[in-house]
């Protein structure tokens, strides 16, 4: 007979990690979970000792039928948090309506000022260092760290445009937290050399210590078992061997890929499941200046930009978000070493219809993924971005500026395919997640998100776990 557990948890990276964090803050002392980790435990400092091996663990199992668009994310305990660059903006007010406010996208079943509490927990957590002095959004609580140093270009940009460029919000740290140091402003943060930056290993491995959780590496969950709109519990392999653990509750946080593909698995039908998969797109400007010194220091990327991103355009073109990178990358003319600049621009995208995840016919406990391509709203606001530009650096002495032509592979953001929304003919779970027919199913993470904005969509996952966790265990 299965073994039984009254929370099965599908997954240890980020979105998994919030939720079960507040899932435990209101489960009894004789509760019993289960979390199931398709990967391994890896040390940090193995994950130095070993970077082929991590590199080659990072490789997911899926057949990508559009291979000229790569989809990356992380495999093992702590998910993205091992490779991310921890770079935490919230999203604007504006992403959550985008149908009401600009007729385009999907409006989201829950607004700002409903996630703004939840933002606030989730930088707590993380120990976000930022700017409270020209946030771009209504704060209810200052930010748990000071912000990192701009460097003097960025200084320029602020003066111009005091309501529209910050210090960019990062749990990278600029003092030391814990057993993290402050950050070491080397620039190498997908694997961060000291440790500094916010993991799930290093900052919040103590929820998997809790007594009531046990954690089963190595188990590659197959389908979720459903019986009369009830999640009965899971069906996974470990070690080889195919194993069934029975749940009052199950919440599959695996990532925006695999979420939809379990549930397809597991007998779940709906004309949006598996559809609209994507991510925003972007590419890098190269900048040399005119006698103005950049790099004084300081973390990896200083600055965020909001020059281009909310306003009426979003009605027939993407927002943009401005990151000035921070990664010495040097002019080879004497007396110029550091007269250069570089940014990226990150523009959002709409759900396109025919980027897609399916189970493969001949293997179907591997997904298909297709992209659809960037839809022409993103490809707009590419295209005009020489014209938007002349704005944005008005204010600094500009020698030369070049829009690198090759738009960057991935952002590493797997967004789309289990869509949040009121209305269940058109969404497949609720604005606490659950699934509108299964209510003892909740799916997390980015997957749920209607929209790509084009502000990085950890710390807004992360919040909405919290959120979720807390409307679902706090009222059981």
């Amino acid at each position: 007979m299965a073994e039984g557990f009254d929370l099965i948890v599908v997954g240890t990276g980020f979105a998994s990690t919030f939720y079960l964090r507040e899932a435990l803050a209101h489960l009894p002392p004789s509760a019993r979970v289960l979390v199931l980790e398709r990967g391994q435990r890896r040390t940090h400092a193995w994950q130095l000792a070993n970077p082929s091996a991590r590199e080659s663990e990072r490789k997911p199992t899926f057949t990508n039928l559009t291979p000229e668009k790569p989809w990356i994310f992380t495999l093992g305990f702590g998910g993205g948090s091992n490779c991310w660059w921890a770079c935490t903006p919230r999203f604007l007010p504006a992403d959550f309506a985008m149908k009401t406010r600009y007729g385009v996208g999907h409006d989201w079943p829950l607004s700002y000022d409903d996630l703004e509490p939840f933002y606030c927990e989730a930088e707590a957590a993380m120990s976000v260092a930022g700017s409270d002095a020209h946030s771009p959004v209504p704060r209810s609580k200052p930010f748990p760290l000071p912000p990192h140093r701009l460097s003097e270009p960025d200084l320029r940009l602020l003066k111009a445009f005091p309501d529209q460029f910050t210090v960019q919000p990062t749990a990278r740290p600029t003092q030391a937290v814990g057993d993290r140091p402050a950050c070491c402003n080397n620039g190498v943060c997908a694997l961060c050399p000291i440790d500094s930056k916010f993991t799930v290993q290093n900052t919040m491995a103590q929820v998997y210590e809790d007594p009531r959780v046990e954690v089963r590496f190595g188990a590659r969950v197959q389908r979720v078992d459903i019986a009369d709109d009830v999640a009965r519990g899971v069906d996974y392999v470990a070690k080889g061997v195919e194993m069934s653990s029975l749940g009052g509750f199950v919440a599959v946080g695996a990532n925006a890929i695999f979420n939809p593909h379990i549930l397809q698995r597991s007998g779940v039908s709906h004309p949006v499941l598996g559809k609209r998969l994507g991510e925003q797109v972007s590419v890098n400007v190269d900048i040399l200046l005119d006698g103005l010194d950049n790099f004084q220091g300081s973390t990896s990327i200083t600055g965020h930009g909001y020059m281009l991103y909310d306003g009426e355009h979003r009605r027939e073109r993407g927002a943009a978000l401005i990151e000035t990178l921070n990664r010495r990358l040097l002019r080879p003319e004497r007396g110029k070493w550091r007269q250069r600049m570089l940014l990226k621009i990150i523009v959002e995208d709409l759900p396109h219809e025919d980027s897609e995840v399916r189970p493969n016919a001949d293997r179907p406990d591997v997904p298909d993924v297709r992209f659809g391509g960037w839809t022409p709203y993103a490809q707009k606001t590419l295209t005009e971005l020489p014209r938007l530009l002349g704005k944005v650096l008005a204010p600094l002495p500009v020698e030369r500026a070049s829009i690198l032509n090759r738009r960057n592979p991935s952002e590493s953001h797997v967004i789309g395919t289990v869509m949040m929304g009121e209305d269940p003919e058109t969404s497949v779970v609720d604005r606490h997640l659950r699934h509108h027919r299964v209510r003892n199913l909740a799916v997390l993470g980015a997957s749920a998100y209607p929209t790509a904005s084009p502000s990085n969509p950890t710390l807004t996952l992360s919040a909405l776990s919290i959120w979720a966790a807390r409307h679902t265990f706090s009222a059981a």
